[in-house]
């Protein structure tokens, strides 16, 4: 009876085991091959789906029917460095070989003895914290990663807002094609020029006797050195040779 019953809970196990290994294989299968496109609610089902297996799996570990697999001692019978295609295919390729230098790995049920000295460490430094001083460090510690989730939101909102101001076209690229072929060519320029621009201004004209006028108030200063035949211009308007007084 003992034997039947643990033959069905190793079965058991053996299944929620299948399971949560198929699942492992699946995420790492996303972190590494699906990664630029994974979104953050992905990785929590697949998070979500882990933590209910491994809940399964104890279940199944605290369960009245399951004999108390630490009093079942494996012994192997047969030992051999050559290769075991049969272990081949129940491990999936994993140990090729059941020899003396992987026996000690895989039957073991305890941890490195490194290792299980600093867990008991842990347990020890641990038992010493006072209830007191462990919610002091659990607030320092939430407050910690508060801070850091705030800057990381801050970070990403400023690049988002940041690619959308570098994406935002600012200028009109037809008018700007249309400026450098105006300037470049005098593509689109009109050949007319606007009434009172170029050439010299006739007294006859309208508006030249006002520019005279102007003109008048001002002295003619000789330049030194100029010649005498040089005929000084103000505002357009054709002065007086030197000896003459100005109009």
């Amino acid at each position: 009876r003992e034997e039947k019953q643990l033959e069905l809970s190793l079965e058991a196990l053996i299944s929620q085991v299948a399971d949560l290994k198929n699942s492992l294989v699946s995420f790492i299968y996303k972190l590494e091959n699906e990664y630029d496109r994974l979104t953050w609610p992905s990785v929590l089902d697949s998070f979500a789906l882990l933590s209910g297996q491994l809940n399964t799996l104890n279940k199944v570990l605290k369960h009245e029917k399951t004999p108390l697999l630490r009093n079942q001692v494996i012994i192997p019978l047969v030992l051999s460095p050559d290769r075991d295609e049969e272990i081949m295919r129940q491990t999936e390729g994993r140990v090729p070989v059941f020899s003396h230098e992987v026996v000690p790995d895989h039957l073991r049920t305890k941890p490195d003895p490194e290792v299980e000295e600093q867990e008991k460490q842990l347990i020890t430094d641990a038992a010493r914290i006072s209830p007191d001083v462990a919610q002091k460090q659990i607030q320092s510690l939430n407050k910690m990663c508060s801070n850091l989730l705030e800057k990381i939101s801050k970070e990403e909102r400023e690049s988002e807002s940041g690619g959308l101001r570098q994406n935002k076209q600012t200028f009109n690229p037809a008018d700007t094609n249309a400026l450098v072929a105006a300037v470049a060519f005098g593509k689109g320029l009109s050949n007319r020029r606007p009434p009172g621009s170029g050439g010299s201004v006739q007294s006859g004209q309208p508006g030249a006797s006002a520019i005279i006028a102007g003109a008048s108030g001002m002295q003619q200063v000789p330049m030194s050195g100029a010649p005498a035949q040089q005929q000084p211009m103000l505002a357009g308007v054709q002065m007086a040779q030197a000896g003459q007084p100005g109009k």
